[in-house]
């Protein structure tokens, strides 16, 4: 079956099997590599990525639910988006695996929240494992982008 989508602003089809997760169209069928696959059961979140707008578990999406739907991957990020430069400034990778579920997450609750508390951060990043332990260090990039974010916004 053809399902039609757009990925980071450009329309795309793909020749698959509707069930087939959207982690894999990206990964195999698109070659978008950014979006992990971690538990494949939409547990741990190493494979988010925003479905119009909103972080979603690619892992745990069929195909044919993200028909006509516009999707953005880590790609589509450009590589200096605010937080992905808090990720770096605020050292918080250290195995990196889960970093692009942690980072579109991320985006996605500054998106809604653009000033968040930490305790909405705590809240909005939960269900994204990160195996390292290094929550304290997602949260202060989270606040770092947040202020970025706010500073370009104004400026």
């Amino acid at each position: 079956m053809k399902i039609t989508f757009k990925v980071n602003g450009e329309s795309r089809s793909v020749e698959a099997d509707p069930e087939m997760p959207l982690l894999w169209a990206l990964r195999d069928l698109l070659g978008l590599k950014g979006a992990k696959y971690g538990c494949g059961v939409g547990a741990c979140g190493a494979c988010t990525v925003h479905v119009n707008g909103r972080a979603m578990r690619s892992c745990a999406v069929p195909l044919k639910a993200v028909q006509g739907d516009e999707i953005r991957t880590i790609e589509g990020l450009g590589g200096n988006h605010p937080v992905q430069q808090a990720w770096l400034e605020e050292q918080v990778p250290q195995c990196g695996y889960c970093q692009t579920g942690q980072i579109m997450q991320a985006v996605a609750l500054l998106e809604k929240t653009p000033q968040p508390s930490s305790e909405q951060i705590r809240a909005g990043m939960e269900g994204v494992l990160c195996r390292c332990g290094t929550y304290p260090r997602i949260e202060a990039a989270v606040h770092r982008a947040a202020g970025a974010m706010t500073t370009k916004a104004e400026g």
